[in-house]
């Protein structure tokens, strides 16, 4: 038996699921049914499998759905003309234009198009300035707010710890040090973020008492990455090739986990860990969304 908890992000996952849908619940007795816009640009498979994922989890929570499918040649100007319209959609609390859209399409400046108030994807400036000056008014990006609530449920304490963060992006990297580092419950942690230019990453890493691996690698954190009874969160999701699968492809993390894993206190799985929580803190995003543009 390993000595090392598995952090199963399926059971917490549906742990936020269940208190999200309880707090829909009450909002639609009192008359108010939260509502998420989902926007998809092209025909990506996995952008429409994640588009038909959260569509299912709106249904099943009880929120009201809208999905927009848009072919790959829409324009820019059309699709800021759909993200206006949603903007002034009273029936729609959250705006959600999934990522990456053709290259033609100009992310940043649909990103800026977005109602700051119906961002619940966190990445609009006025989002990102409150998450730097600690305004709990403000979107937190839901794969960072995943892996903190993970963290929080496991116990895992993270005020006075050492927390280096593998990766930059804004997505997670970036977003994740600024989550953690708060005067707040869940954080109060001492962060490093690492990237592609750090010198010596793993003895950096090697640091950590927990160690965030975000860098998009597959199998990038090897054992010499992680000291004895650290707690290491996958944040990565990486297709790699596997003849014996029917896909020819398996999913794996940024972390090599078998061997990884005989050295940490805790560690996520991929998949299975930090995946689910993504989706779960989007709906709970959507929710907060409803609450503060009714004033409830």
């Amino acid at each position: 038996m390993p000595e090392y908890e598995k952090i199963d992000g399926k059971a917490v996952a549906a742990k936020v699921l269940k208190e999200t849908e309880a707090t829909i619940a009450e909002m639609k007795a009192g008359g108010v049914t939260p509502g998420l816009a989902v926007v998809v640009v092209g025909d990506d498979p996995a952008s429409h499998a994640y588009v038909n994922s959260k569509e299912k989890k709106c249904t099943d929570l009880g929120l009201h759905s809208v999905k927009i499918e848009l072919p790959a040649d829409t324009t820019q100007e059309k699709l800021l003309e759909v993200v206006a319209e949603l903007n002034a959609d009273d029936a729609v609390d959250g705006i959600l234009v999934q990522s990456p859209p053709p290259k033609h399409i100009d992310e940043e400046a649909v990103v800026l198009a977005i109602d700051p108030a119906k961002d619940v994807d966190g990445f609009h400036p006025v989002n990102v300035a409150k998450l730097a000056l600690e305004d709990s008014a403000g979107f937190v990006p839901c794969t960072p707010a995943g892996c903190q609530r993970l963290l929080m449920e496991y116990g895992i304490e993270t005020e006075g710890a050492n927390v280096v963060v593998l990766g930059r992006s804004m997505i997670v990297g970036k977003t994740l040090a600024l989550l953690l580092m708060q005067n707040a419950k869940g954080a109060n942690a001492t962060v490093t973020v690492a990237h592609s230019r750090t010198k010596d990453v793993a003895a950096v890493s090697r640091g950590a008492d927990i160690l965030i691996a975000a860098i998009g690698r597959p199998h990038f954190v090897t054992a010499d990455f992680v000291k004895e009874g650290a707690v290491v969160i996958d944040v990565g999701i990486n297709r790699i090739e596997d003849a014996s699968r029917k896909s020819g492809y398996r999913l794996v993390g940024d972390v090599d986990f078998d061997r990884v894993a005989p050295k940490c206190k805790a560690i996520t799985p991929v998949p299975g860990g930090v995946g689910p929580m993504t989706i779960a803190m989007l709906m709970a995003n959507t929710v907060k969304a409803a609450k503060m543009r009714r004033g409830i």
